[in-house]
């Protein structure tokens, strides 16, 4: 019996499911779904899982704190046509780059300005900051939809490197998320993270700064979308800016959230996102395999995303600051 009482429900949780969801769906298409195992297609899901982990990594901090980023795929878009769009104009590349680079910090400061000092909700100010940069920059300071990237650029040369036949954004993924879990287990700052995320009111009374984290929070959700949007420019030697109306921000909400991201704040890590990131690319790269029409793979995933956010809310209750605060 105490056997059977080590293995029983105590010892599952959202995100021993998830491993166990990924592994058996991973067998199984692997059985069953010709060119499954082919290296092509193995580097193709690493590839995929990688970019949608960085963008994940950005947005577990900004929700473990107990907030959520809705602007994160406009930033990853924008950023980057612009930065396309200056270096084909003939600007200097680092000139281009430091003000690519000031523009996300600042996208990411006003962000956390306007949840942390003037307390909007953090869904309202996202959705706004999102929309206002993808108008902005696609009115202002692009000219097309898709902008290439130039010949020579570092940026077409990371595209094409190789590591032992894997895509550089694999490591990329991997180092990032050794960083995030360093930051979130071992610094103070990352600590706060978790404190203010369980409950802001206390962690401000023993002197945390929740303020200033919860700014940084959203600076650093920004510096992952920048990268994110560099590495899959990289990849497709191009960036589209009508992924910002794709279903790809629910993607990275369907990770954090599916991985074990507590929506309430204050729970999850690193291990929660790189389950969560397994489970949505091996999911995402069979139905392609299938062949099941675009329509059909949203709603497969709306409704996952659904399951997932009502099973959040049974075992992760709204307690009553989580109310007042109103950030998700």
């Amino acid at each position: 019996m105490a056997i059977l009482r080590s293995f029983g429900w105590k010892s599952l949780n959202q995100e021993r499911i998830v491993l166990a969801i990924a592994i058996g769906l991973f067998v199984m298409a692997a059985l069953a779904l010709p060119g499954f195992l082919t290296t092509g297609n193995l580097v193709a899901i690493l590839r995929s899982v990688s970019v949608l982990g960085i963008l994940a990594l950005g947005m577990a901090v900004v929700v473990i704190g107990r907030g959520i980023d809705l602007s994160m795929v406009a930033v990853m878009a924008m950023s980057v046509a612009w930065y396309l769009q200056m270096l084909g104009n003939g600007v200097a590349d680092g000139t281009a780059f430091a003000l690519v680079l000031a523009a996300v910090i600042g996208v990411g400061l006003v962000n956390g300005f306007l949840v942390a000092y003037a307390e909007v909700p953090a869904i309202f100010v996202t959705l706004a900051s999102g929309s206002f940069v993808f108008g902005f920059v696609r009115s202002q300071l692009i000219s097309q939809d898709a902008v290439p990237v130039p010949r020579g650029h570092w940026v077409e040369t990371l595209g094409r490197l190789r590591l032992a036949s894997v895509p550089p954004e694999v490591f990329l993924f991997a180092g990032l998320a050794f960083l995030a879990f360093l930051f979130l287990r071992f610094s103070r700052w990352g600590r706060f993270v978790y404190y203010a995320g369980d409950n802001p009111q206390a962690a401000r009374n023993i002197g945390i700064p929740v303020r200033p984290m919860l700014m940084l929070r959203y600076v650093i959700s920004a510096l992952a979308a920048l990268v994110a949007g560099l590495l899959t420019a990289a990849s497709l030697q191009t960036i589209n800016t009508r992924m910002v109306n794709s279903t790809l921000l629910y993607d990275i909400v369907l990770v954090a959230v599916i991985g074990g991201i507590g929506l309430s704040g204050g729970k999850g890590g690193v291990r929660n996102v790189l389950y969560g990131a397994a489970l949505i690319g091996i999911l995402l790269n069979a139905m392609t395999i299938i062949d099941i029409p675009l329509l059909y793979q949203n709603l497969i995933k709306s409704t996952i995303l659904l399951a997932a956010i009502i099973f959040d809310g049974v075992i992760n209750p709204r307690d009553e600051q989580t109310a007042q605060q109103g950030d998700i």
